[in-house]
């Protein structure tokens, strides 16, 4: 018998010192759920992560009520919504806002992984709100990603004061991401400015400018996605890399906070699930 875990393959942290039935396995501490609750999911987008979505649903039991995307987005207005229980949206930029709004008017809640579209996120927040709506929008949904947010934040806080190091980031995905830079590496920026005093705010380009973060973005195929923290003095570099090996793991984080939405209200976001 192997060792107890948590799910996502973390070993619970007790196996070991004392005996398996007196172990209390608590996955919600990490908001992931021994069982799995069968849904009825709405998908927004169907591109390569909506594909992989559907699989991993119709693996795990789940249906899909709908697959709508840019050739068939009509019949979003005639879908019959009373059994849809939570909705997934990966489309593009232009269509989230639209389907965001289209889910809080008919009460559905919604996990949000389309990038590209945060110049609206405060206006759809009041929608939101004023309508007593919920969603969850993500950058990203894999776990390792959301330890490595944070494992950012902490190393940029130690380097807060440390002006001989020079920070920047580097992401790299496949020639299909429309968007630059990634969401994840917007997150990324986000978490190292708020801990620094030094910067006011990031570019998408290679600058020396004063107060500026670089963030680089290349699309190279077949690279799901990479992304490098980078602090360059003089004397030496500290660099923290987070690379993506396949998309499994943000269908999976999605489903994941698929089940637990649903049982939620407001505006939410990965720290809430994971309660990092």
């Amino acid at each position: 018998m192997g060792l107890p875990t948590w799910g996502w393959g973390l070993p619970c942290p007790l196996a070991g010192k004392c005996q398996p039935e007196e172990i209390l396995i608590r996955p919600a501490l990490i908001n992931l759920p021994l069982k799995i609750n069968i849904m009825n999911i709405l998908l927004l987008g169907y591109g390569k992560m909506g594909q992989l979505i559907d699989e991993f649903a119709t693996v795990q039991g789940h249906s899909v009520a709908a697959k709508i995307h840019i050739n068939n987005r009509e019949e979003l207005d005639k879908l019959d919504t009373t059994s849809v229980e939570v909705a997934i949206d990966f489309s593009q930029p232009e269509a989230a806002v639209g389907n965001i709004k289209w889910c809080i008017d008919r009460g559905i809640p919604v996990v949000v992984g389309t990038t590209g579209w945060l110049h609206q996120k405060s206006a759809v927040d009041e929608y939101c709100l004023a309508h007593n709506g919920t969603y969850l929008y993500a950058s990203n949904f894999s776990i390792g990603v959301n330890i490595f947010f944070k494992v950012n934040q902490i190393l940029a806080g130690y380097m807060n004061g440390k002006t001989d190091y020079k920070a920047s980031i580097k992401e790299i995905h496949h020639t299909q991401k429309l968007d630059a830079p990634s969401g994840t590496a917007i997150t990324l920026a986000e978490g190292i400015i708020e801990n620094r005093d030094d910067l006011i705010g990031w570019k998408n380009e290679a600058t020396e400018e004063a107060g500026i973060l670089p963030v680089i973005s290349e699309r190279i195929d077949p690279a799901p996605g990479t992304h490098v923290i980078c602090y360059d003095s003089a004397v030496d570099s500290i660099d923290i890399r987070h690379t993506a090996h396949s998309r499994e793991g943000f269908a999976k984080g999605a489903l994941a906070v698929a089940e637990w939405i649903t049982s939620r209200k407001g505006i939410l976001t990965m720290d809430d699930f994971l309660r990092l």
